[in-house]
């Protein structure tokens, strides 16, 4: 698939996330659900922005340690800052980050953005492919849980995959829990 297909298919995903939304609360009561095996583990998330689904009620009502994504140039690697609710700094594309002061942490599990999923755990990002970098050596690293959130109006049929794509090991959108078929 061309890269303009694949821009497409974000652009077309999106516009379904901003149409119907969905519901925040099922959002998080199912992140809830998705994140209680993994208590005391290191679990990284996003502020949301421009309409995604919200992670924050459920990240702070995790029995661990927290950390947010800090995007430090393009096309390189996500660190990773702890976090605990306290003021963010603006950051590249409209992201926002804990300050440089705060710690550098090793996420185990992490809570994935997303324009687009399918049914087998595959996801469309927005085209920077830091997530899908950051995976990669997580996982060469040692066990990692990656957990795609969206709404469910954001799933496709079939997602494009490319060699250094990521799969999903979960996704949870407001409609329920998506064990992927991999």
């Amino acid at each position: 698939m061309s890269a303009a297909q694949k821009a497409a298919l974000r652009a077309e995903a999106l516009a379904a996330r901003l149409r119907h939304g969905g519901d925040p609360a099922g959002i998080t009561g199912h992140l809830t659900q998705a994140l209680a095996p993994h208590r005391g583990r290191v679990l990284s998330g996003y502020r949301p922005m421009r309409g995604e689904a919200d992670p924050l009620p459920a990240m702070q009502a995790h029995d661990g340690p927290l950390c947010l994504p800090v995007v430090t140039g393009r096309a390189v690697p996500l660190i990773f800052r702890a976090w605990r609710g306290g003021p963010l700094d603006p950051g590249p594309f409209g992201t926002w980050h804990p300050p440089e002061s705060a710690p550098v942490l090793t996420p185990e599990v992490l809570i994935v953005p997303l324009a687009a999923f399918d049914r087998a755990g595959n996801r469309i990002g927005y085209g920077g492919g830091y997530y899908d970098r950051t995976l990669q050596i997580l996982r060469a690293a040692g066990p990692v849980v990656a957990i795609g959130l969206a709404f469910a109006s954001q799933e496709l049929p079939q997602v494009p995959t490319e060699e250094f794509d990521q799969p999903l090991d979960l996704i949870v959108t407001d409609a329920g829990i998506v064990l992927p078929a991999h």
